[in-house]
C-alpha cells in the first residue's frame, strides 16, 4: 500500500460529493480522480487501463462503425 495521504482539499471534495453528487464542477470530479488513481496500486493498472478505453477509429466507436 502507498504512503500517500489524501489532502484535506480532496476530502472536502469527497464530502461534497457525498453530500451532494450533483454539486461537483469538472475540476473537482477530475480532482477526485486523479488522486484515487494516484493513491491505488500500480500492479497490473496498465493491462486495465487499455481494456476499458473504447477503441476509436474514423471517430466513431468501433462498435458503431458503419460497414
Amino acid at each position: 500500500m502507498s504512503d500517500e495521504k489524501t489532502s484535506q482539499r480532496v476530502a472536502t471534495i469527497a464530502a461534497k460529493a457525498m453530500q451532494n453528487p450533483k454539486s461537483l464542477t469538472s475540476e473537482e470530479i477530475q480532482t477526485l480522480a486523479a488522486s484515487a488513481l494516484n493513491q491505488a496500486p500500480n500492479q497490473g493498472q496498465g493491462q486495465q487501463k487499455s481494456q476499458s478505453q473504447p477503441q476509436y477509429q474514423s471517430g466513431q466507436p468501433s462498435s458503431q462503425q458503419k460497414k
